[in-house]
């Protein structure tokens, strides 16, 4: 009985949660939303314009219920490096714990840049950069297939619709920055190339959080990740952001990715 009890509590606290009740909302209205190019929809007291209703629902889920980037600093304005930024939900989590917080916000599909723009106008946000170029380790241009969602990558060929982006190199971004309170690096399978060349760079770095992408046809890099992160001072932990069922015999060969991790890094 007190196991059933306490297992009662937990969804009475769930249910409770009025991120939780929104993202109910949110699902009912906009999961199975098909979307021309966007459209508008409301969520807390934000108003934006969407590109993906399943995409949506779920960075409401992880950013504002589970709270996936939540970090505290001593800094009243701190700085934040948003790389992979979509439609500006990360942007808006990040205003709303703080206020005075300096972003400069990375994307690099086009077209979603421009939507994520016209979000942190509408929303009336300021003291956000947004760059609309591919974080990457030069500044020459790269291939990029975008989805019209949040999975656009360098590494999406045989998908999406290809084009050439320009692109904008992290670790000279990061000498130019001196401390960065988080880095967030969402950038769908760039993060091994990106973080190795920034080696050296994230001393300054207090905070980090990386969604990394094993790709079927391309080496795992988590280990060389680590190993970096080490080197540079962090402490980490791991999540699964993806399930795979006995993974000795489901090796999700006819997937695209193999495995889905987030990663958080920070200093002790």
């Amino acid at each position: 009985m007190g196991l059933i009890s306490e297992n009662l509590q937990k969804i009475k606290q769930v249910v409770s949660n009025r991120y939780y009740r929104e993202f109910l909302r949110l699902h009912r209205k906009h999961y199975q939303q098909r979307i021309e190019k966007q459209a508008p929809a409301d969520f807390l007291h934000y108003h934006i314009n969407i590109v993906d209703g399943p995409s949506f629902v779920f960075q409401y889920k992880e950013i504002f219920f589970t709270e996936v980037y939540k970090f505290e600093s001593s800094n009243k304005a701190p700085v934040i490096f948003d790389c992979g930024a979509n439609v500006g939900l990360s942007c808006i989590y990040f205003k709303s714990l703080f206020p005075d917080a300096r972003i400069t916000a990375f994307e690099a599909d086009p077209f979603i840049a421009g939507v994520l723009r016209d979000n942190l106008l509408k929303n009336n946000l300021s003291g956000v950069t947004v760059v609309d170029r591919a974080v990457w380790t030069n500044e020459e241009g790269i291939t990029f297939y975008t989805d019209n969602a949040d999975g656009g990558s360098v590494f999406g060929e045989g998908s999406g619709n290809k084009v050439t982006v320009p692109t904008v190199r992290l670790k000279s971004m990061l000498e130019q920055a001196g401390t960065v309170d988080f880095l967030k690096m969402d950038i769908e399978g760039a993060e091994v190339a990106v973080i190795k060349d920034c080696d050296g760079m994230l001393s300054a770095v207090k905070n980090i959080f990386i969604e990394y992408h094993s790709f079927n046809k391309t080496p795992q890099g988590l280990g060389d990740i680590l190993e970096i992160l080490q080197r540079n001072g962090f402490r980490y932990f791991i999540e699964s952001a993806t399930e795979r069922s006995s993974p000795f015999v489901n090796r999700a060969a006819n997937d695209t990715m193999d495995m889905q991790l987030n990663v958080y890094a920070y200093k002790m």
